[in-house]
């Protein structure tokens, strides 16, 4: 019996799948990197540098799109493709939330729902950072004004109610979005409670200075 045939094609089948598997796992890492690095810069107020690295993400996220998905659709739906999209949706997000803009769809960003939806519940936890670092320059309008947005993204994603297999696990992601949230909200309330009466014993102080002059 000779099976060299079907060896011979096994081997090559399986290492132009592998090496495109290779292709598209770079790409991947790439753009998680790039996003991750978009995301500081949003937050630091360098908006030309995280504009540059969200196209170089995005970039990447077609090219790893590129090498797997026409001929090994298996690869392409592995999952490190999707955490790239979640990850460079999470980015784009991001900004929209902390500059007060209307969020990018999916279909803006070219990705997937289920890695868009998540990379949305991630946006929430970088809400946060942002109010806290708000909130320790007494900005307490612009920290309410994300809050807002962050609460709004929170109830589109509750209302996502679909098995996780379809919506890639958004339900935990989603859970860990509504802890961040009330301990956001809680943060908030405790520094507005914290200005009113500093400013309530200013206004005293300045009644009783003025009282006595």
């Amino acid at each position: 019996m000779d099976l060299t045939p079907i060896e011979d094609a096994s081997q090559r089948a399986f290492e132009e799948k592998a090496a495109a598997r290779d292709r598209a796992l770079v790409a991947s890492r790439r753009s998680i990197r790039f996003s991750a690095n978009a995301i500081r810069a949003i937050h630091r107020g360098e908006l030309d540098q995280a504009h540059a690295l969200m196209a170089s993400s995005k970039e990447q996220v077609e090219a790893g799109r590129e090498a797997v998905r026409a001929d090994h659709p298996d690869v392409y739906f592995a999952g490190f493709l999707q955490d790239a999209q979640k990850e460079y949706a999470e980015a784009c997000i991001t900004e929209a939330v902390l500059g007060g803009a209307n969020l990018p769809t999916n279909e803006d960003l070219d990705v997937e729902l289920a890695p868009y939806l998540n990379g949305m519940a991630e946006a929430i936890g970088e809400g946060r950072r942002a109010i806290l670092d708000l909130l320790r320059r007494g900005e307490f309008e612009r920290s309410e004004s994300i809050l807002g947005a962050m609460d709004d993204i929170y109830h589109l994603l509750v209302s996502v109610d679909f098995p996780d297999a379809i919506t890639r696990n958004l339900r935990h992601s989603t859970d860990q979005a509504r802890g961040i949230l009330e301990r956001t909200r809680g943060d908030l309330s405790i520094s507005l409670v914290q200005r009113n009466l500093l400013q309530a014993m200013e206004r005293h102080a300045d009644r009783v200075l003025g009282d006595g002059a």
